[in-house]
């Protein structure tokens, strides 16, 4: 079986749709069914994906297509260019790593996608009005003209038919959790952290968007600090690309004079990722909303302790591993009551990956392989019916 993973992305540097390309891409080379797998990225993407990824295995084809890195030419080049693309690859299916827009009558092999949530109806404050309806209209298109759709969880899934019914009965649907792996990889002490010794710190993993709700996170931070319910060494690192809500969080930060404390990172390798994970004294997750939210997936890997939002997504991946507290009524307050409460149980001892770990890479091969045969199978007695 030969799989033509699609992950040409804005992005150039770690976000969960290109985390999740790579992941794909690498989860499928344990299958025997899968004998190549071509990978479609940006060549401003080069960087991140040969040296964040171990994209080593030589059934992976690493295709980086030269346009300019803008909402036009991305778009131009995923209705009229990869179509011939795919012609030339001739594989057996596509996989669409997120909602792109396609012309169906292009691809003479089926197409799937992967529906990681639906921020453009649910959160559209994430995007400017404008936007979200031109996110809208993609995700439409894609939608309806795939011949299947993997979901990153039932909470996903259950947005996903809310608003598109009809996808129940016109696609193969499968829920496919992202899965965390760092079994070869070993963690590697941040640049940042070279000079600042011992440190205790607070950990999130969030772009920074609106449904993150980081601006909670530093408000509960900021009267943390200043009624000494944490101790005045503790730091918080928020590692997460720069976004739409950058510059509110840059000021937020000024405006509680945490320079010092709080401290924006981006473009960590996973190695690094990993550092943080093993040595953080909390995880905290404030959002909103979430499609899947991988980063808490990764801190259960490592046993972290974690503080979520009441949410039904975050309790989906959390179950019982975590503290919830409630976004509504007084969220500032409720969060420094669960960090409080969490706080004292963490340690600086190495973590160790739970038994029966549910996000595991071979429970995604399986998931994905049963997936892409049913939705073959069912487009070849299409065709033949036709």
């Amino acid at each position: 079986m030969h799989i033509l993973i699609v992950a040409l992305h804005r992005a150039d540097q770690p976000t969960g749709v290109c985390r999740h390309g790579s992941g794909l891409a690498r989860c499928l080379t344990d299958l025997n069914a899968v004998d190549q797998i071509t990978l479609v990225i940006g060549s401003w993407q080069r960087d991140y994906f040969a040296a964040f990824s171990g994209l080593s295995s030589p059934k992976i084809n690493l295709i980086d297509v030269e346009i300019k890195n803008n909402s036009i030419a991305r778009n131009l080049w995923f209705l009229f260019q990869l179509p011939r693309l795919v012609k030339e690859q001739s594989p057996d299916l596509v996989h669409l790593s997120f909602p792109l827009p396609v012309l169906r009558s292009r691809f003479d092999c089926p197409i799937v996608a992967t529906i990681h949530d639906l921020y453009a109806y649910d959160f559209p404050d994430n995007f400017g009005r404008l936007r979200a309806k031109f996110n809208q209209l993609i995700f439409q298109q894609c939608v309806t003209h795939v011949d299947g759709l993997t979901c990153v969880s039932k909470t996903t899934r259950e947005r996903l038919i809310y608003y598109f019914p009809s996808v129940k009965k016109n696609q193969q649907l499968n829920i496919t959790y992202n899965y965390v792996d760092f079994s070869n990889s070993e963690p590697k002490l941040p640049d940042f952290f070279r000079h600042k010794g011992n440190l205790s710190f607070i950990l999130t993993v969030a772009q920074h968007r609106k449904n993150k709700n980081l601006d909670l996170l530093f408000a509960a931070f900021s009267e943390l600090k200043i009624d000494h319910k944490i101790p005045k060494d503790t730091e918080l690192i928020v590692v997460g690309s720069p976004g739409p809500e950058t510059e509110n969080l840059r000021q937020q930060i000024d405006e509680l004079e945490l320079q010092d404390t709080i401290h924006l990172l981006s473009k960590l390798r996973d190695r690094e990722l990993q550092w943080l994970y093993i040595n953080a004294q909390l995880f905290v997750i404030p959002s909103a909303t979430e499609g899947f939210c991988l980063p808490l997936a990764e801190a259960l890997y490592f046993s972290t302790p974690c503080v979520c939002s009441n949410i039904p997504i975050l309790q989906e991946i959390g179950g019982s591993e975590c503290t919830y507290f409630d976004l509504s009524n007084t969220p500032t307050l409720n969060l420094k009551q669960a960090i409080i409460q969490t706080l004292p149980v963490s340690s600086h001892s190495t973590k160790i990956p739970p038994t029966q770990f549910p996000f595991s890479k071979r429970r995604a091969s399986q998931s994905y392989l049963q997936f892409y045969s049913e939705v073959i199978e069912t487009n070849f007695v299409k065709n033949k019916q036709s």
